[in-house]
């Protein structure tokens, strides 16, 4: 029993203890918490009393701010506004200056106005008194001449009449003789114009063709055996061949000169080739043939090409082609017909006509 008792005891002492620590731990910590709640509490209260400090400091130099921004902003305005003070009344002085000129202006035009309208007035009078002695000069006249005014307008009208019509005859001639010298003039400069632009080569060419031969024997080939070959030759193109004295030289003779040319070809060929019998010369006569027509076709797209001149027919441009090979008084005709159509289309630009026309009409004349 005593030892439940002392059990309870000690117990007892136990928990009275954990709880007089207890609460002594609590009481320690209270005081401690309470300390620091003191010190925390100074301590905000130092922070805000600092706080108000830089406030108020921060405020102070905002206001000082604030007011060194609004004395400049008002010394702005003010010389802004004393500026433009200054341009009004310099507007209003240069609009005083312009109205004062005006007014001298319209003073002297007011002076004017009045010398005008006397003058007028003056000017008035004065072609009163001429219309007075006019009038009285025509009665004056129509007493001395026996005639009344329209007598006399038509008497002179008639004079008048006679007079211009003769004047106008001998001014219609002079102006046709000036008229016929200034045409000559006019044309010989346009003629001489053309021609000084215009420079072309005058090539002479005769009748007859002259092949060279390399050596004389073969002339003797030529001819061939009972002279066979000359006559082939002969036949086929329409040309007589001269075999004389001349060394080493064939001549051709043809008022032709188409075949003259076939002819001409076709022996150089031969000659070059060497092979000279009937057959082989039928068939160079034909390729020297279908030759010359190609060129004459070729001669006649370039005569009309450089003469400018288009849509021409086909037969036309091969005949043009063959006047490459003929002459006229020692000029070939195709180069000829260039020439006019050239110095047709110079003159028709100087008169300002179509020069397209007359090129084509000087290649075709």
């Amino acid at each position: 029993m005593q030892l439940w008792i002392a059990i309870i005891c000690i117990v007892a002492a136990v928990l009275i203890g954990g709880a007089v620590g207890v609460f002594l731990g609590i009481t320690i910590r209270k005081n401690t918490a309470e300390k620091e709640i003191g010190s925390a509490e100074e301590e905000a209260r130092k922070i805000v009393a600092d706080a108000i400090k830089t406030a108020e400091a921060k405020k102070k130099e905002v206001v000082l701010e604030g007011k060194d921004e609004v004395h400049r902003f008002r010394t702005e305005s003010e010389k802004e506004l004393a500026d433009r003070r200054k341009e009004v009344q310099r507007q209003e002085r240069r609009i005083q200056q312009k109205e004062e000129t005006l007014d001298r202006k319209l003073d002297h035009m007011e002076q004017k106005e009045e010398k005008v309208s006397k003058k007028l007035k003056e000017a008035e009078v004065k072609l009163e008194e001429v219309e007075t002695l006019k009038k009285s000069q025509f009665e004056m006249l129509e007493k001395i001449s026996g005639y009344t005014a329209e007598q006399a307008k038509s008497y002179l009208l008639s004079q008048l009449e006679s007079e211009l019509a003769h004047e106008k005859s001998v001014k219609i001639m002079e102006y046709t003789e000036q008229l016929k010298d200034e045409a000559d003039d006019k044309a010989r400069n346009i003629i001489s114009l053309a021609i000084q632009r215009l420079a072309a080569e005058q090539v002479a060419e005769a009748t007859i063709s002259v092949v060279p031969l390399p050596n004389d024997e073969m002339k003797g080939r030529i001819i061939g055996r009972e002279g066979r070959n000359i006559r082939a030759i002969e036949t086929l193109t329409g040309v007589d061949l001269i075999i004389d004295d001349t060394p080493e030289a064939i001549t051709l003779s043809c008022f032709e000169p188409v075949r003259r040319e076939v002819a001409r070809i076709a022996l150089e060929r031969l000659i070059s080739d060497g092979r000279i019998h009937p057959a082989r010369i039928e068939e160079t006569v034909e390729k020297a043939r279908r030759e010359v027509d190609a060129t004459i076709k070729h001669e006649g797209e370039r005569a009309v090409l450089e003469a400018g001149v288009h849509n021409v027919h086909p037969e036309l441009v091969k005949l043009l082609g063959r006047l490459r090979y003929r002459t006229s008084y020692g000029q070939n005709v195709l180069n000829h017909s260039l020439e006019v159509s050239y110095l047709a289309g110079m003159m028709a630009s100087e008169l300002g006509l179509d020069p397209t026309i007359a090129r084509r009409a000087g290649l075709l004349h």
